[in-house]
């Protein structure tokens, strides 16, 4: 009796440790479950709807995993590789550089600028060592700044542009919105598969699949392993010999590298570029979907990331719906997403500290016990 009551309460504290793991998808699922059927949406069109969003998303929030990884925290600062991307993009509109090749072409272009503002940007989270998320939210704000001087006034003064169609009529600037006709859906439609009523950009889905194995190789390197370190601790990891300011600012500058890549995947299947917007809410929608899959700021991991792009998207899709059946107006469901975007990022942020908390009192008792244990000897 007393072994069947120990293994009812350890089930019991495990099913407890599960459920406060993982009660950001919970809740998320629970929702789902609760507004999927007033949206009156079939469930042909949202496995379609996931796997756009999937293949579309993915890059972008699997960027956020390394800087965790190193100790920084989510990385708010991933839409300075977005700007680097749109960057990218504008050159080779201005080029007519069209197809898989312009695609990469943008890549290749915005590669250097993700490097450089990588880099200052890691310079300034390591003075900013605990504070690294609303450090890298004010920093997206600053360089934000830079990027559109440089968009609206550089433009056709500084850096010269020949399309006209890009360029405002003052003759330097680029206008707020560029059609990307012609590397429009280039990465989806290259290898594309029909199976039924689903079609799947099988090209886009392996360059995602390819990131997924770069990730799992590069935790297991030695630089991987040097950042796992700092990450656990830096004092620790101070005097096993590793760099920790140079490890900080390279995971910083590999997040924002993958990122500017993920920002022209997600542009190319959008279509067009709002020129001066587009990368604004890329940090934190795609951080609250990294934080809906279970992730925290001191752990994330590749599953985190897919698992919240679908529950996420799946609330993006039905939300609207769902309020326009339930009150008749699709408003309310807008208001819904950005109450689920804010939200869920101020609700995981708040459970991962008490957690936090939580580790820290049950390590301190830890100790007690055994001092006290060998006062009692």
């Amino acid at each position: 009796m007393l072994l069947q009551g120990k293994g009812v309460l350890q089930l019991q504290n495990k099913v407890k440790k599960f459920m406060m793991s993982n009660i950001v998808p919970l809740v998320m699922i629970v929702l789902i479950i609760l507004i999927a059927p007033l949206s009156g949406l079939s469930s042909n069109y949202l496995i379609q709807e996931m796997i756009l969003r999937l293949s579309r998303n993915s890059f972008l929030v699997l960027s956020l995993i390394i800087p965790v990884v190193a100790g920084m925290g989510l990385n708010f600062g991933i839409v300075l590789g977005a700007m680097a991307g749109q960057i990218g993009l504008i050159m080779i509109t201005d080029w007519h550089i069209v197809g898989v090749q312009g695609l990469f072409l943008a890549m290749i272009i915005s590669i250097p600028v993700a490097i450089l503002l990588g880099v200052v940007g890691g310079s300034i989270l390591n003075r900013a060592k605990g504070k690294e998320m609303i450090t890298s939210i004010i920093m997206g704000f600053f360089i934000n700044g830079v990027y559109q001087l440089v968009v609206l006034y550089g433009m056709g003064n500084i850096i010269p542009m020949g399309n006209n169609k890009i360029v405002l009529s003052r003759g330097y600037g680029i206008r707020n919105a560029i059609d990307l006709k012609g590397v429009r859906r280039s990465f989806d439609t290259l290898l594309n598969l029909k199976i039924g009523a689903f079609e799947i950009p099988v090209f886009t889905i392996l360059i995602v699949v390819a990131l997924c194995f770069f990730i799992v190789w590069f935790r297991s390197t030695k630089l991987g392993q040097d950042m796992r370190a700092v990450g656990q601790d830096m004092e620790v990891a101070k005097a096993a010999g590793i760099a920790i300011e140079r490890t900080r600012i390279l995971s910083i500058v590999i997040s924002t590298v993958l990122a500017s890549i993920g920002q022209i995947i997600f542009l190319q299947n959008i279509g067009t570029m709002n020129t001066y917007n587009s990368h604004e809410q890329i940090g934190m929608f795609s951080i609250a979907a990294i934080l809906i899959g279970g992730a925290t700021a001191s752990k994330a991991s590749i599953p985190n990331a897919l698992v919240g792009i679908v529950l996420f998207h799946l609330i993006f899709v039905i939300s609207p719906r769902a309020g326009k059946e339930l009150v008749g107006s699709a408003q309310i469901g807008e208001f819904f997403r950005v109450f689920v975007s804010y939200g869920i990022i101020a609700m995981a942020l708040v459970l991962h500290q008490w957690r936090r908390e939580k580790e820290r009192q049950a390590e301190r008792k830890k100790m007690l016990e055994m001092q006290l244990g060998r006062g009692g000897v």
